[in-house]
């Protein structure tokens, strides 16, 4: 088994509607440690990050975060249950995310991939 630890996803969405930003490939396992949330507008927005096992349903039943708050020119770390993070596996699954403000969010996310 081969551990790569990299950034694994990156977006901006430019409206208010759910973006993948990251599915694993086939035959990796993937662990989600740090995503950092850079709100580099002059307004406070929100955001939503979901966690789909199997598909694209992006709504309360795929929830991890919901409608939390970033300040203007502020930067949000969230360590989902440092450590190990949380898995991912299936290549059918989706972590996406979803901004109150189109073009005021930038969702980056590092983690390892073990294939």
């Amino acid at each position: 088994m081969t551990t790569i630890g990299k950034q694994l996803g990156q977006a901006r969405p430019a409206n208010t509607t759910a973006v993948s930003i990251y599915s694993p490939t086939d035959g990796t396992r993937s662990e989600i440690l740090q995503i950092l949330v850079c709100n580099t507008s002059g307004s406070a927005a929100t955001f939503r990050i979901f966690h789909d096992d199997n598909g694209t349903t992006y709504d309360q039943t795929t929830a991890l975060y919901y409608d939390k708050n970033v300040n203007a020119d502020d930067t949000l770390r969230i360590w989902p249950n440092k450590p190990p993070g949380f898995a991912m596996y299936n290549t059918d699954g989706n972590l996406a995310v979803r901004t109150s403000s189109g073009n005021a969010l930038t969702f980056t996310v590092y983690g390892n991939e073990i294939t």
